[in-house]
């Protein structure tokens, strides 16, 4: 079955699974090109892959473009993005969940002359490229989950290694942040402003049971005082209401005594 060459300017690569497979694929690919290069992936040694299947791995692309020159990396995603979405380099914690379905690959090369003969590789090969062979088979069913089941379950010296690695080296990069935080603090750069860290003068209280107990009375005793001067706002509150109860009272009085004289005729305010 004849097939074009290229599409859309993606060059076209038939695939199988295995030399018994009687379905092919394709994959399409192209030298990536994006507006904001990342190092991890130059435009001029990377190529862009699209359609790569579940089964299609890192070691199968590899193999397959390792006929056009040395490979130095090969990320598969589930979304293609000009970055690597992997930061962390463990090899028993990944920031990147394992891809589910078709992927997308970016085969970075380690010279740029290895992208024109990617795009002549099609033209190698008489037969659709076979992905799992004899010896280098591509692991399936209940074998891909062994194998799965042990890789997810790490050598415990293996792991604590690791961990000592990292927080040895988190512990040098905090050290090395508050030395040129402290190198820094009180300077006025070139435009005379100052910076401020994030670290208090004032030394954090340790949390201790001791500790603990006075900030508790603290507390309790600050809310006494509060709830004390509520209260006597509330008896001067009631008292001045009083007084100006009484004061009225009073004025009303005097207004009927006043009315009353002068029904009598005996008023004489002077």
């Amino acid at each position: 079955m004849t097939h074009p060459s290229s599409v859309a300017g993606f060059t076209v690569l038939p695939i199988r699974f295995s030399s018994k497979s009687k379905a092919g694929h394709f994959l399409y690919y192209r030298e990536h090109r994006v507006r904001d290069e990342d190092a991890t992936k130059p435009a001029s040694r990377t190529l862009f892959v699209v359609n790569v299947p579940p089964y299609c791995n890192q070691e199968c692309l590899e193999r397959l473009f390792g006929h056009c020159g040395k490979i130095e990396s090969v990320f598969l995603q589930e979304k293609p993005t000009s970055s690597n979405p992997s930061d962390k380099h463990s090899k028993y914690f990944t920031s990147t969940e394992h891809t589910q379905g078709f992927q997308f690959a970016f085969v970075v090369f380690q010279k740029s002359s290895s992208i024109p003969k990617a795009k002549q590789l099609p033209s190698k090969f008489a037969e659709p490229f076979v992905l799992s062979t004899v010896d280098k088979p591509i692991p399936t069913g209940y074998k891909k989950w062994c194998s799965q089941y042990s890789t997810a379950r790490p050598d415990v010296g293996d792991l604590q290694k690791e961990i000592d690695e990292f927080m040895q080296e988190h512990d040098t990069s905090v050290q090395e942040e508050e030395e040129k935080a402290k190198e820094q603090e009180g300077v006025p750069d070139e435009e005379g402003w100052i910076t401020v860290t994030r670290k208090s003068a004032k030394p954090a209280v340790a949390r201790t049971e001791k500790n603990q107990r006075r900030l508790r009375a603290k507390e309790r005793k600050k809310r006494e005082k509060t709830e004390l001067l509520n209260f006597y706002t509330f008896q001067m509150r009631e008292s001045k209401r009083e007084h100006i109860a009484e004061l009225r009272k009073k004025f009303e009085e005097d207004k009927q005594k006043i009315a009353q004289m002068k029904a009598a005729r005996k008023f004489k305010p002077f």
